[in-house]
């Protein structure tokens, strides 16, 4: 089942994304040359009690592992799930910072790839090129649509720039947990899958290679890579299906 939100449950929603589409915007502040990852995962811990929220990132269990940190952050090859370490930020990096919060029992949850210093052409414009396939992605998150929609925009956009697509993760539905109905890949055929309806909330997040797609995970068994070493994007918003034009809900809230 997928869940439908009612209107309580989305004003909590609107809330509790646009909290953590916030925290993100500080720690994108913060997120420059010299500074370590771990100093950014302590920071968002800081911001979110900030703004009377916590990390569903934190401790989230998977099999036996629990993630140790309170935000993802993956730097150059690092495609999702990298754990703050004493690694330094330095320039021509790219860090993709993925902010999931809890407030009042919903979840926001959205990332955001950062160019840290002088960032070369190459891949600046793989970064351009994730974050225009999320708004062909979210341009079909409309009611009567269905999930391949998504997907095959995502699609579409992405390998008409030459870039490859991680498979083996997905967005996602979101609200009361972190990961709910549908799966949303950033692969497949317009017009199968799920039919969207108004009430939706969804995790919208093209995972982009500049070289192959293919992926493997690190020693600590959390942190993903690509195989060949090539950088990865990541960029998420969280969005609201509605009768009319998608709403994105992970807007900060001095933008409102």
């Amino acid at each position: 089942m997928i869940p439908i939100k009612s209107d309580r449950d989305l004003k909590i929603m609107r809330e509790a994304c646009a909290i953590a589409a916030t925290v993100l915007d500080e720690l994108c502040q913060i997120a420059k040359e010299g500074i370590t990852t771990l100093e950014i995962d302590r920071a968002g811990k800081e911001i979110m009690s900030k703004y009377s929220c916590r990390s569903a990132c934190y401790h989230y269990k998977a099999g036996r592992l629990r993630y140790p940190g309170y935000l993802c952050i993956s730097v150059n090859d690092e495609v999702i799930h990298g754990i703050g370490s004493d690694r330094a930020l330095k320039s021509g990096d790219i860090v993709s910072m993925d902010v999931s919060v809890i407030y009042k029992g919903f979840v926001g949850d959205n990332t955001r790839t950062v160019l840290i210093g002088d960032v070369n052409a190459e891949t600046r414009k793989l970064v351009e090129a994730t974050d225009i396939a999320l708004q062909k992605g979210i341009e079909q998150a409309r009611a009567g649509n269905r999930v391949g929609d998504i997907s095959s925009a995502i699609q579409s956009y992405v390998e008409s720039c030459g870039y490859g697509i991680v498979e083996e993760f997905t967005g996602h539905g979101v609200g009361r947990s972190m990961h709910e109905e549908p799966q949303i890949p950033n692969y497949g055929r317009a017009g199968t899958g799920p039919i969207l309806r108004a009430g939706m909330t969804l995790a919208i997040e093209p995972m982009i290679t500049m070289g192959s797609p293919e992926i493997f995970v690190g020693d600590d068994g959390w942190t993903v890579y690509t195989s060949d070493g090539k950088p990865s994007c990541h960029i998420e918003h969280t969005v609201l299906v509605t009768n009319g034009n998608p709403e994105i809900l992970t807007i900060p809230m001095q933008n409102k």
